[in-house]
């Protein structure tokens, strides 16, 4: 008899520990049925984040022509359902526990938001259809634009050699320039150290383009140091004020002058080496001209 009693003991403990442990692993089977589900939503609201940021990013290609739509209505409901998107995303993120129906709200936001997107992208193609052919015209019209701006400026470039040469044409020429060194008597002196005055001489060929009148005729010589020799004050020049050595005021009538001289005084110690004779006139450098003396 005890040994049937102690036997029902056992067998009531051995049930009692079989409730337990089914009792226990129903709730961890709860428990990973709970959790499956919470990943299963965060899975969704992720992907549909992701859906989210695809459809705002093929927006935003086209953000730069919103401006043809700035009065429609689509852009409107746009912006609305974007920002109950992103109102929504916030929300789920600040939650422990995901909510179907809130992820459900989500999703249907952005199929509103996809669809939104599909119409204005369409109107933004009708758009562009309906201005192809302006496009084109426009193209058409800058094209001819084009070839008349380059016709003129081919014109433009003529008028301006032609111009350029007309003023070249004007200025006056010289020819046959000499420098002597001479004696105080006049004469020529060989020995350049010795020298009592130098002598420019030079022709004024005919020159029927050359506009008559008076002309100052600018000389300038300079050492073999490099030095400008005498100071007979500044003249103009490409928009500066040279110094000279010396100067000359004719009566020019278009015909031949021959036989021109410009004089300078020697107030200096000259040296054998090369010496520079520019003459000027009228804003231009007529001749520039090297000689050579020996002592």
């Amino acid at each position: 008899m005890w040994v049937a009693v102690g036997l029902l003991v056992l067998l009531l403990i051995a049930i009692g520990f079989g409730v337990t442990q089914v009792a226990s692993l129903k709730n961890e089977v709860n428990e990973t049925r709970l959790l499956n589900e919470q990943l299963q939503l965060t899975n969704d609201q992720l992907s549909l984040a992701n859906e989210y940021e695809a459809i705002n990013s093929e927006f935003l290609k086209y953000e730069d022509q919103a401006v043809q739509l700035a009065n429609d209505t689509i852009l409107a409901k746009y912006t609305a359902a974007k920002n109950k998107v992103e109102q929504l995303l916030k929300e789920l993120n600040t939650e422990k526990s995901k909510s179907k129906k809130r992820i459900s709200e989500l999703q249907d936001e952005i199929s509103t938001l996809r669809g939104l997107l599909r119409h204005y992208i369409a109107q933004i193609d009708s758009l562009n259809k309906e201005n192809a052919a302006l496009r084109n015209e426009n193209a058409e019209i800058k094209s001819r634009n084009l070839d008349l701006s380059s016709k003129v400026q081919e014109v433009s470039k003529k008028n301006e050699a032609l111009s350029e040469r007309m003023t070249l044409a004007e200025k006056l020429n010289v020819t046959g320039v000499t420098l002597t060194p001479l004696k105080k008597n006049g004469k020529s002196e060989k020995n350049i150290t010795k020298a009592y005055q130098l002598m420019v001489t030079f022709t004024i060929p005919q020159n029927n383009s050359t506009p008559v009148g008076t002309k100052t005729i600018y000389m300038r010589i300079t050492n073999p140091e490099g030095t400008l020799l005498g100071n007979a004050g500044n003249f103009p020049f490409e928009g500066s004020s040279i110094p000279c050595t010396a100067k000359k005021v004719i009566e020019y009538s278009g015909d031949e002058m021959s036989g021109v001289k410009i004089y300078w005084d020697v107030t200096t110690t000259l040296t054998p080496g090369d010496y520079t004779v520019e003459l000027f006139a009228d804003n231009y450098r007529l001749t520039s001209r090297h000689f050579q003396f020996k002592k």
